[in-house]
């Protein structure tokens, strides 16, 4: 404490009262394709309805990716996604600034990439796609002010006629209100050509324009904004007979006194984004690398080949070490290969690295998509990371997600592949999962093993995600021991912060015992000069039962049990 020079009372507080936090086990990864959305960013998604509204509906291109998104969402709300595609040819559609004007459509990813190479004035592009791809050829874009509005086509959108906002007559200027709509030309978003999507009425063609409470006024901020189809590219009056939009509004009329036809674009030259290289998706599963940005827990991997379910286990799973990558066998290995599946399934795990960090399903289901009204393949990997959050959610982590009790998979119309018991040897034994469909008792996850290869705890996926937990937890509060003391009491402190998180633990059926060592015996005086702190950690893991062996005994009616013996 402080020292006092003259009498008096120095009050001060200790904060003892740290405990091990809870940490994230359901958040899932994934990077696929999809027809809509930010490109190459991570984007949190809580439900279908929310995949659906950011990233768009599957085609025949999309649903792998879709429907493993959707099924793990099924199971849990919280999926950080990364929507792939190839930079050397997916575009973005653009309505061009004046119909006589050659406009390029261009790569526009995400906010980031728009705010740093498409944000200032275009002379050719009106406005950009939200997002690259096909869609954005559906939209269609119409602009009228107060020269334009009464012969406009969409004037019965909107209440009366733009004229001057308050904020410009108020410095002096005039004209600057404008109306914009978003249309869906050709029904691609909403199945209804024509469909009237977004409406901007009043907004402002001045820079400094604002509303009564504040709030920016300027159209093109109020597009970036607002709007879930477009960015703003161009002032488009500045190619059809005045200057001034986008000036500040003192002293300035914004009337377009040369033009007196309503300004209305369709979008072009979107390019399909629906397919991605194996680079392409690496690359966007490489960014959950980073596990100070992203706390993720469970990796599914749709349709990925072998080589990329590799690349996510060395790279990121087996780097950062607090998350489970999930895998499934190709669609060819499992479809229409009778008879040769088990061994199919066998030779792409072979493909793969022992790891505890991964973990390999049996195959792909029969599900119906209900947006096309067809019946698709999926692979089953984004349901059985799916049991994983499930799992969490009516036990712990440290539980099996496989069996009848947790380890049902929804949205099944039927397997193509449902293993035997001879299959489900052969598959086990190479640490591939069967999922498997039992007559009145639905289709189930019917295993728990990671890819280690060799004998071990860690071969059990309960037992790889308890240590995820204590170790992460444990860890986020030894963070806290940073720059203390290495003495007597910094260790008691600590063994106090973890002891009773391995009791909780211990009494939820985590763990069978523990024991905890952080005092002078292996924090010696050499580790203590090396500015280093040890605690050693040992703990016997609950282990869940695989096999069962009921022994019935038929004996005499004159014969005692306890004659009989054990």
């Amino acid at each position: 404490m402080a020292f006092q020079l003259s009498p008096g009372v120095l009050v001060t507080e200790k904060d003892l009262t740290l405990l091990v936090p809870s940490v994230s086990t359901t958040a899932g990864g994934f990077a696929g394709t999809f027809q809509w959305g930010p490109a190459n960013e991570v984007v949190t998604v809580d439900s279908e309805a929310s995949l659906v509204e950011r990233f768009g509906k599957p085609n025949d291109n999309t649903y792998v990716s879709f429907f493993t998104s959707a099924n793990f969402l099924s199971y849990g709300n919280n999926l950080q996604l990364i929507r792939v595609v190839d930079r050397s040819s997916a575009k973005n559609a653009v309505a061009k600034a004046n119909a006589q004007l050659t406009a390029n459509a261009t790569l526009v990813e995400n906010l980031t990439d728009y705010e740093a190479n498409s944000s200032t004035n275009s002379s050719t592009i009106g406005f950009y796609a939200k997002y690259p791809g096909l869609l954005g050829n559906s939209l269609k874009v119409s602009l009228a002010d107060a020269n334009t509005f009464t012969n406009w086509t969409y004037k019965a959108n909107f209440d009366e006629a733009p004229s001057t906002s308050a904020y410009t007559a108020a410095a002096g200027g005039a004209n600057d209100e404008l109306h914009v709509i978003v249309i869906d030309e050709d029904g691609l978003f909403t199945g209804n050509q024509g469909e009237v999507l977004e409406r901007f009425s009043f907004v402002s063609k001045a820079s400094d324009a604002k509303l009564p409470d504040g709030t920016t006024n300027f159209y093109k901020n109020v597009i970036n904004s607002k709007s879930k189809y477009i960015w703003w590219g161009g002032h488009t009056a500045n190619v059809v007979g005045t200057s001034n939009w986008g000036s500040q509004a003192a002293g300035v009329t914004f009337a377009n006194t040369t033009n007196t036809a309503n300004i209305t674009q369709s979008f072009e030259g979107g390019t399909a984004s629906e397919t991605a290289t194996a680079g392409n998706v690496q690359s966007a599963y490489a960014t959950f690398a980073n596990d100070e940005l992203y706390d993720v827990s469970l990796i599914p991997t749709g349709g990925a080949s072998s080589a990329t379910v590799t690349f996510v286990i060395n790279n990121i799973a087996e780097v950062r070490k607090d998350c489970v990558v999930f895998a499934s066998p190709e669609l060819s290995d499992v479809v229409n290969n009778a008879g040769n599946e088990a061994a199919a399934a066998v030779d792409f795990r072979n493909n793969l690295p022992s790891t505890s960090y991964g973990v390999l399903d049996s195959g792909w289901k029969y599900q119906y998509d209900r947006y096309n009204d067809v019946y698709r393949y999926v692979p089953l990997n984004g349901d059985t990371a799916g049991l994983c959050v499930r799992t969490d959610f009516v036990a712990d982590p440290w539980f099996s997600p496989g069996g009848f009790n947790r380890g049902q998979i929804k949205n099944v119309v039927k397997l193509p592949f449902s293993p035997g018991k001879t299959d489900r040897d052969t598959l086990y034994k190479k640490g591939v999962n069967p999922v498997v469909t039992f007559p009145g008792n639905g289709t189930v996850l019917f295993g728990d093993k990671t890819l280690l290869a060799k004998p071990s705890a860690f071969d059990r996926i309960n037992v790889r995600r308890l240590f995820i937990v204590l170790e992460k937890a444990i860890a986020t509060a030894s963070k806290f021991q940073l720059f203390e003391f290495n003495d007597a009491f910094t260790r008691a402190q600590f063994r106090n912060l973890v002891e009773p998180f391995l009791r909780d633990v211990q009494g939820r059926r985590g763990i069978t015992d523990f024991k905890v060592v952080c005092d002078e015996t292996n924090n010696t005086g050499e580790v203590i000069d090396r500015n280093e702190f040890v605690a050693d950690i040992f703990i016997k893991p609950a282990r869940s039962i695989n096999f069962i062996q009921l022994n019935f005994v038929a004996t005499r009616t004159g014969i005692a049990f306890e004659e009989v013996g054990a």
